[in-house]
Parts: C-alpha cells; sequence; structure tokens
C-alpha cells in the first residue's frame, strides 16, 4: 500500500516573549490543520530545536510538503538553511 503524501507546517519565534499567532494563522489558512504545525520558540542560531528535529527527524517522509510563513523562520544562518533545503529535496520532501 503507498503512503499517502501529507503536508505540514513549521513556525518559529526567537523567544518565549514572541508570538506565533501570525505564522500559524497563515499556516491554517493554507490548509495545514493545527495539529500538523509544529511550533518553536527558540533561536534560528542552529537547528536544534525540539520541535524542528522531531518533524525532521520523526514525521517528515518521502513525498511529504514542509511549508512555513517565510524561509527565515527555518533559520538565521542563510547557508544553513541551504543546507536544510537541500536535504528536504534529497530526502524527495
Amino acid at each position: 500500500m503507498k503512503k499517502q503524501s501529507r503536508e505540514f507546517g513549521y513556525a518559529r519565534v526567537s523567544s518565549q516573549h514572541q508570538n506565533t499567532d501570525r505564522q500559524i494563522q497563515a499556516l491554517e489558512e493554507y490548509g495545514i490543520p493545527r495539529q500538523d504545525i509544529f511550533v518553536d520558540k527558540q533561536s534560528g542560531k542552529d537547528f536544534e530545536r525540539q520541535g524542528y528535529l522531531l518533524l525532521r527527524e520523526n514525521i517528515l517522509r518521502k513525498g511529504d510538503t514542509l511549508v512555513v510563513k517565510e524561509l527565515d523562520r527555518l533559520g538565521r544562518n542563510k547557508a544553513a538553511v541551504k543546507e536544510e533545503l537541500e536535504y528536504f529535496r534529497s530526502e524527495g520532501i
């Protein structure tokens, strides 16, 4: 039986004091169900974030789509974000 592809969302803000509501609203308006949106309130200096790692390592599979409101929500470092995008492409995500 072929696995059905799914869409997941990712939202991130840099600190606990910031609000993810606008990002989550945009992802929901795009069509991502709330239960499929992963959120981190942590710096984008690296990718060692609980929600992101759970999504990347345990949830996303070949054929799935990851949706973010803006690329900088993945991370601050342009080269590192590019590496992540290349990883997803190589995995068929």
